[in-house]
Parts: C-alpha cells; sequence; structure tokens
C-alpha cells in the first residue's frame, strides 16, 4: 500500500472518477467507480515507482498529507 497523498474526484468531461498523485509527476488513472480509480491508482504507482528506478530517477519521498479542506 503506498503512503502517497491520493486525491480523488469525478470528472463530469471525462464521466468518470480520476485519482491524482501530487507527489508523482503525472501518476493518475481513473475508473467507473471511486474504488476503481484507487485499485488503478495504485497499480500505476507501482509502475510509477518501477519505471522512475530503472532510469535512475529520483523517487520522492512519501510527506503525506499536502494540502487541506
Amino acid at each position: 500500500m503506498s503512503k502517497y497523498e491520493i486525491i480523488i474526484y469525478w470528472s463530469h468531461d471525462d464521466q468518470a472518477y480520476i485519482a491524482e498523485v501530487p507527489e508523482l509527476r503525472g501518476c493518475a488513472a481513473d475508473g467507473r467507480t471511486y474504488q476503481e480509480a484507487l485499485t488503478n491508482v495504485e497499480a500505476v504507482i507501482q509502475e510509477w515507482i518501477e519505471t522512475a528506478g530503472e532510469l535512475g530517477r529520483p523517487i520522492p519521498k512519501p510527506k503525506g498529507r499536502l494540502m487541506f479542506a
């Protein structure tokens, strides 16, 4: 399980839930349901980290909560 902050919101344009990981540039996924978007982004986080490692790019350490409601 990831410790990165995940932001999930409904996109009217895409008619899907969007899950973004602000600390990992470009890391996002979507889903028809909130849970599907969360499941999908958790897989994408792992892929993002693996790819960054293979390319020798820095992998940010999770900072936890970044924004306040």
